[in-house]
């Protein structure tokens, strides 16, 4: 089953370099069919796609800085994630997603779109723990913050930062992972809103993303684990066929 996805909206100029505005739209025709197809997206959902999820999306890239090395924890059909590699040509990301549906997907998307600057791990958060570390490490609606924190802390570079996008519940999750973040030693965390005052984009609603960095970077020492049940493909290579589910 698939479902007419609407035009693209104004707002795929003001939110997308010039030069990515085609792969943007080719993101979400991908969604609004394969996607609906193999139930990555909710046939309810592509009719609302381009404001509730691409777009939502593309208002957090400005919150990450150049030339970053990003993690997208959980990334399903690739979202943060793909829309940010289309967003900022000039990141580096690495799609972390544990289930074999969804790596495949994302693994054909990024090779249908051309995009050079993504990786796909098929694996857990932790599996890369004390083996990667990123500039920022983010995720969209994976879990709360207490839990996120543990898997995603341990990849974060000294001078990094969790970068997690979080809905009205942000304050009542900072409150709640208190022991979490003493316990890490993460510094307080800030809550930020993007898309919005003189920033904000016509018929795009502001976005909340909470952003966690170590209280003394100085002091980090991430966790040494060995690699298990990883496996990553770069979009000029093909899927390995023997890949097993």
């Amino acid at each position: 089953m698939t479902v007419e996805l609407p035009p693209p909206p104004p707002a795929v100029t003001a939110l997308f370099p010039a030069s990515r505005v085609d792969a943007a739209v080719a993101y979400a025709e991908l969604l609004a069919t394969d996607g609906v197809v193999r139930g990555l997206i909710g046939p309810r959902e592509a009719p609302r796609l381009w404001e509730r999820h691409v777009l939502n999306c593309a208002l957090m890239a400005p919150a990450l800085p150049l030339d970053a090395r990003v993690a997208d924890i959980g990334s399903g059909a690739g979202l943060p994630g793909l829309v940010l590699a289309i967003a900022r040509p000039d990141i580096t990301i690495t799609l972390v997603e544990p289930l074999l549906r969804r790596t495949t997907f994302l693994e054909e998307a990024v090779a249908s779109l051309g995009l050079t600057n993504v990786v796909v791990v098929r694996g857990r958060a932790d599996a890369l723990h004390g083996t990667s570390d990123f500039d920022v490490v983010t995720s969209r609606a994976v879990a709360p913050l207490d839990r996120l924190l543990e898997w995603s802390m341990p990849l974060v570079a000294p001078h990094g930062a969790l970068v997690a996008m979080k809905g009205s519940s942000a304050p009542e999750e900072v409150e709640a992972a208190a022991p979490v973040l003493a316990r890490l030693g993460c510094a307080a965390p800030v809550i930020e809103t993007w898309g919005g005052g003189a920033d904000a984009v016509p018929d795009v609603s502001p976005i909340r993303v909470v952003r966690v960095t170590w209280a003394d970077p100085a002091r980090v020492s991430l966790p040494s684990r060995p690699q298990r049940d990883v496996r990553a493909s770069r979009p000029s290579r093909g899927r390995n066929k023997r890949r097993k589910s």
